[in-house]
């Protein structure tokens, strides 16, 4: 039987903690693109090497932080590659079972569409269209999550 290859949903979630990379700090990066580090779970990972494309719409969210939420809009603008902090013992998402020949862990660039307003987690609960929404579903803990065309236009249009 031949396996599915799952076509990509063309928009995401990706979070990311403020203090490591924000919003603001894309925006101030030259030529507004910013490489996807440290993720280091397996489902997330997967989504960037297998399943996202070169344009896909991202939700940048903040985590683990006082108000976390949407702060800005990008867009997936590279093929996946590896991360190269996996190879770095000096950095704190090295993995000394990885090498450059048999790369673990893969990352994809995002380029700065737009910053938004805070679009709070209490306010994604409040919408009725993204209440199945990945981020607002109990022990979700993925860093990178798909999301539907139908979340897509409700955050959009919660932020216009």
């Amino acid at each position: 039987m031949k396996a599915l290859t799952l076509a990509s949903p063309g928009f995401w979630l990706m979070k990311s903690e403020p203090d490591e990379a924000s919003i603001d700090h894309l925006a101030a990066t030259p030529g507004a693109t910013l490489p996807w580090t440290g993720v280091r779970n397996y489902q997330a990972r997967n989504f960037m090497r297998d399943t996202m494309r070169i344009g896909d719409g991202v939700l940048f969210y903040h985590s683990s932080c006082a108000q976390p939420g949407i702060a800005g809009l990008a867009e997936v603008c590279s093929l996946p590659k590896p991360d190269p902090t996996q190879f770095d013992p000096s950095s704190p998402y090295f993995d000394a079972k990885s090498s450059p020949q048999v790369p673990r862990w893969m990352l994809v660039d995002v380029r700065l569409v737009r910053k938004t307003r805070l679009l709070s987690l209490d306010e994604m609960r409040r919408s009725p269209t993204l209440q199945t929404m990945r981020v607002l579903q109990r022990g979700n803990r993925l860093s990178i999550t798909p999301v539907t065309d139908a979340e897509w236009r409700a955050v959009q249009a919660l932020l216009a």
